[in-house]
């Protein structure tokens, strides 16, 4: 075991299964290299651990935590459309984040998300970012996660 998967077991983490889209559309979609992944929330096994909005009912560091969630999601996604998870390059992330009008923290609250992209992928987790603070999200959701990856090697899915 090298790279990505090897930093995953040194976290103490595991990819979860591809969550399942919970409306019309696919978990990613794929333009010669590149790969579009659909928002993904902070599921754990199908449920949402937390509901409500940053600033009200969450604190930065909960949302930073769902965000870090929602990144493993991404990355779940990432390797199944790049066939292995040291096949992904991650170039772009947006982290949606469901607040209050006052919150101004959203950028803290995507680090839990940017921090643990980094943590797997080394430098193929070095990325552009946009943290966005949005009235509501689906399902309740106090974050949500989209990224832009680069294929670099492995099964061309």
């Amino acid at each position: 075991m090298s790279g990505a998967s090897a930093r995953l077991e040194r976290l103490g983490l595991t990819l979860p299964a591809v969550p399942t889209p919970a409306a019309a559309y696919q978990p990613w979609s794929r333009s010669g290299g590149l790969v579009f992944t659909s928002g993904q929330l902070p599921t754990v096994e199908g449920a949402l651990p937390r509901t409500g909005r940053l600033g009200a009912e969450l604190a930065t560091a909960e949302g930073a935590e769902l965000a870090r969630i929602a990144a493993l999601n991404v990355l779940a996604v990432a390797a199944e459309a790049a066939g292995d998870l040291d096949a992904v390059r991650v170039v772009k992330l947006v982290v949606f984040v469901a607040s209050t009008a006052a919150f101004t923290e959203q950028h803290l609250v995507a680090n839990g998300a940017s921090t643990l992209i980094g943590e797997v992928l080394g430098d193929a987790g070095v990325h552009a970012r946009a943290a966005v603070g949005v009235a509501s999200l689906p399902l309740g959701s106090p974050v949500e996660v989209e990224a832009i990856i680069e294929v670099v090697g492995g099964s061309s899915g």
